[in-house]
């Protein structure tokens, strides 16, 4: 590789290279898609999502510039030496006639994303001000190769590539090039903690793994967002939304600049500002848990899947007991548990607030100028979360503040920290179980049950016909006697069982009344705490307002964790290579739960630090029509060894709009401060991190074997290694290409080699006294690494198809599957990802409309249905199950008023109202429907 890169000056030619900006003259907004043509030549560029360009001219100067975009009066500009020195800046008048076609074409799809050696989907701000979703965020589940999973309205995940979860710790979210992840969590709450939407000007999305160019943890993908520049974007502001479900949201942003004495824009700021409520999707899935053993018919009830405190105890559980004993006909039954309509406050609220100064140190050198940045954003709510439980997230904090040196294209030096507050946040199946227990223990309430069986439903069950056991007789009528003398004793197995049947009604009614009898008090105990009344809301209180320690026994969290970062890259142009990146960072968090979620209980402190460093280099041969890519980066964590992450890519433009690329690609994950000290008590188990390794584990089944058989040789013990990295290695290939300037086509293939998955192991830790009775039992989940290697492979395609002036067609496909399914292996996490999927949508923009004698000016619409194939989602037990198939239409009408700077925008997520699930144990999702008032006055 070297001796080629030392070998590709000699295939290039001496040539100007020319940038600028290109913008509107009236609004001063950049101009994406502008394109800038050398007079006479086929030698030419196209403006990128910021309006710059970036040009290399072949032939000797003066030459003149052909610079256009459809709407906007064209211009030439006789190009100098001196005036190619530094950057030109431009501004094109509007043109009486505006054809819609080519604009949405420059916007959607830059030459910079052509080029591109990744794969990546993007919206730009008019994207995201046109989508048909309720939100931006949503709309980037209609992007090629995306999925989006709703836990709740307030939390949505993003993924790609498969392995999808509603804990997405294996895609990067970062705003501005900050990391966006709450620190306790280690990952992003969606945007509930993001930015404001009117502040977005752009997201990509880069899919597939991205270690290299992004650092850890950039496993699955990266969504990067970037906000709007206040030099820029200057002027003011105003949504207001409004809609079914509650839904009230507001967003202010106002941004300007001062000048110095000479003129010159020196310091610019911008305010933002939302608020957002709304009546949440309500988690009400109340069929049987997908596996368990009891369904509808069981008599004794069944485990739902919103309902806590009804799963399956083994002291509820005399299916092994004698047919003819007492305890006949009780089989498994259930306690009865809450609704998590009962125990979670479904009214979504959600602030944000962010503030941020920019500097140009070098004033006289404009958009050129190094910037000073600092920023503090701020954000706060209450949602549902849904992780290995449903979580209800009550009035969390977030604050975010970023120090900023940088130079566009040339350096930064960033300095960023987050801290968090998890506020009144609680576990609500943890909380169901702390309200059983506050009536009564399940030891006590199984007792109540079954005395209530034993001395009234086997009484009458015996009326009513049920066999008994009895002596066997001869022929003659007499008992006959075994061996030892002792009476033979038989039971009609067969008659029972047809009994049973016969009477389910009859068992289902009885055993709802051995419920009711152990739920009622007496003797100490109280009975069960009835949703609704004030002794519940007391109870309730009282719970949700302990922490989840061991000292007080409560249910709610307390993490007020934080994270430091540090980041400078510099890029070089130097003689051997058109590009040359280097760059570090480090990063310390500093977890604090007080043992509600880690075990820094006591005196222990937990810190974690990591850093890494990259390098990368670029080159550009046969006048650009082939680009060279190499990139490697080196990271630490203070508790694994140093890991490496290559990455490399050629990218070959055969003739104009054809890009062909190949690429390698590689990232590591590190595990998460709870993959590496959690410990959390849910009830049931103790769900705990794994740094150093567990040993003498008893396998959960052969536990339960042990239970009946009282043999100790069926007991099967495992040992753990300590949780490490886990690594992915992808290969990708693609072909992008613009054909009649109409039709834009985007493919791409990829194919993953996974090592060192992490995941979780159960068992269980317990001694034995000299009977062979259990002692000290607890069951443990522990973060492990699975030893298996496991490959995936997909491939998308993505098309865009421009006519009649102002009409855009899009589609994709996107075909992901997991190529083994290690059935033995319990650790590897699960795919949960629909093995096809697919878009398609029609917008329309700045349509004129007549009616009559008149004319509607400046109507938009963009209509958006995908279809996503059934899965099985794995999650924690509680939460495995299967998604069924199901399909969403997202519409949006708009109407711009250019006089008033308003834009008038009504549609609906989900318009045709196709209730469906996008994770197990989630939210029935339904319509959204919306009507929003957009105000934007731009400052020149």
């Amino acid at each position: 590789m070297l001796l080629l890169i030392s070998l590709l000056p000699l295939l290039s030619r001496a040539q100007t290279k020319v940038t600028g900006l290109i913008t509107d003259a009236e609004s001063g907004e950049p101009l994406i898609g502008a394109s800038v043509i050398v007079k006479d030549s086929g030698n030419g560029t196209v403006t990128d999502f910021d309006g710059n360009f970036e040009l290399n001219i072949k032939t000797p100067l003066p030459v003149t510039l052909q610079i256009s975009y459809i709407g906007f009066q064209p211009t030439e500009i006789a190009l100098t030496a001196d005036m190619a020195a530094k950057p030109l800046k431009v501004a094109l008048a509007g043109d009486a006639v505006t054809i819609e076609t080519v604009e949405i074409l420059g916007q959607r799809i830059s030459e910079k994303q052509k080029a591109g050696p990744l794969t990546v989907e993007s919206m730009d701000a008019l994207a995201i001000r046109e989508t048909p979703a309720e939100n931006f965020y949503d709309g980037l589940g209609n992007l090629k190769g995306v999925d989006i999973t709703a836990a709740s309205l307030g939390f949505k995940i993003i993924n790609t590539r498969g392995f999808n979860s509603t804990s997405p710790v294996r895609s990067l979210q970062i705003i501005d090039g900050v990391d966006n992840q709450a620190p306790g969590l280690n990952f992003s709450l969606g945007n509930f903690l993001g930015s404001p939407e009117l502040d977005v000007v752009r997201v990509d999305l880069i899919q597939g793994a991205s270690s290299a160019f992004y650092g850890p943890n950039a496993f699955n993908g990266v969504i990067s967002m970037e906000t709007k520049n206040p030099f820029i974007h200057r002027g003011i502001s105003v949504s207001l939304k409004t809609g079914e479900r509650n839904l009230l949201e507001g967003a202010l942003r106002f941004a300007d600049q001062f000048t110095n004495k000479d003129g010159l824009p020196f310091m610019a700021f911008k305010l933002n500002f939302s608020y957002l409520q709304a009546y949440d999707w309500v988690a009400d899935n109340y069929t049987p848990v997908y596996g368990t053993r009891t369904d509808e018919n069981n008599p004794g009830g069944y485990d739902a899947v919103n309902i806590y405190g009804d799963e399956y105890s083994r002291y509820f559980d005399l299916r092994s007991v004698s047919p003819w004993s007492d305890f006949a006909g009780l089989g498994q039954w259930h306690r009865n548990g809450y609704r998590e309509v009962d125990l979670v406050d479904y009214n979504t609220q959600n602030y944000k607030a962010n503030l941020a100064l920019h500097f140009r140190t070098a004033p006289d050198k404009a958009e050129e100028s190094p910037e000073l940045i600092l920023s503090s954003s701020f954000g706060s709510g209450t949602t549902v979360y849904q992780g290995d439980n449903r979580f209800s997230l009550r009035d969390i904090l977030f604050f975010q503040h970023r120090l900023e040196f940088r130079k566009k294209d040339k350096f930064f030096l960033r300095a960023y920290m987050t801290h968090d507050d998890a506020g009144k946040s609680f576990d609500p199946y943890f909380t169901a179980l702390k309200l059983q227990e506050a009536a009564k223990d399940n030891v006590q309430w199984q007792i109540d049950y079954v005395n209530f069986w034993r001395l009234n439903v086997k009484p009458e069950m015996i009326e009513l016909g049920y066999p008994e056991l009895e002596f066997l007789l001869d022929e003659d009528g007499n008992i006959v006697y075994d061996d030892n003398g002792l009476p033979v004793l038989v039971f009609d197995n067969e008659a029972a069982q047809q009994w049973l049947t016969d009477y389910a009604d009859s068992l289902a009614a009885w055993h709802a009344q051995a419920a009711a009898v152990a739920n009622q008090g007496g003797n100490g105990y109280q009975a069960f705490i009835e949703p609704g009344t004030d002794r519940f809301e007391e109870t309730f209180k009282d719970i949700t307002s302990r922490k989840s320690n061991s000292e007080e026994g409560g249910t709610r969290f307390y993490d007020k964790s934080a994270l430091y970062h540090l980041h400078g890259e510099y890029k070089f142009t130097p003689g051997f290579t058109d590009e040359w990146v280097v760059g570090a960072n480090a990063r310390l968090y500093t977890p604090i739960s007080d043992g509600t979620i880690f075990y820094d209980t006591a005196d222990i402190r937990i810190t974690n630090f990591e850093y890494g460093a990259y390098t990368g280099i670029q080159k550009k041969v046969l006048d650009n029509r082939l680009i060279f890519n190499a990139a490697a980066r080196l990271d630490k964590n203070q508790n694994f060894n140093y890991l490496f992450s290559p990455a490399a890519s050629v990218v070959f433009k055969p003739r104009p709009n054809n890009y062909l690329r190949v690429s390698f690609s590689s990232a590591i994950r590190n595990p998460t401060l709870t993959d590496q000290y959690l410990y959390l008590n849910v009830g049931p188990a103790i769900l705990s991190g794994n740094l150093h390794g567990v040993d003498s584990l008893i396998e959960v089944e052969s536990f339960l074997d042990y239970l009946g058989s009282q043999v100790r040789d069926t007991l099967q013990y495992f040992s753990l290694e300590g949780v490490r990295p886990e690594k992915v290695k992808t290969i990708e290939a693609g072909y992008r290409t613009t054909l009649w300037n109409s039709l834009y086509l985007d493919m791409g293939y990829y194919f993953n080699f996974y090592r060192d998955f992490i995941g979780y192991r159960i068992g269980v830790d317990s001694d034995f006294d000299e009977f062979g009775f259990p002692t000290g039992t607890t069951v443990y989940r522990y973060s492990a690494n699975s030893s298996n290697k496991v490959t995936t492979q997909g491939f998308s395609i993505g098309l865009n198809y421009y006519f009649a002036d102002y009409f855009a067609l899009n589609g994709n496909y996107s075909w992901n599957k997991l190529n083994k399914v290690f059935a033995d292996d319990p650790i590897i996490p699960a795919f949960n990802t629909p093995k096809h999927k697919f878009n398609i949508g029609l917008s329309g923009r700045n349509m004129n409309i007549r009616f009559g004698g008149k004319t509607l000016r400046h109507v938009g619409f963009n209509i958006n249905y995908k279809w996503v194939q059934g899965f099985l989602f794995e999650g924690s037990p509680q939460f495995t199950g299967f998604i069924p198939t199901y399909y969403l239409v997202d519409a949006q009408v708009n109407l711009h008023v250019k006089k008033l700077h308003t834009t008038f925008k009504v549609g609906a997520s989900n318009l045709l109202n196709n209730l469906h699930y996008e994770t197990y144990g989630g939210p029935n999702i339904g319509r959204l429907a919306y009507f929003t008032i957009l105000y934007e006055y731009k400052k020149l």
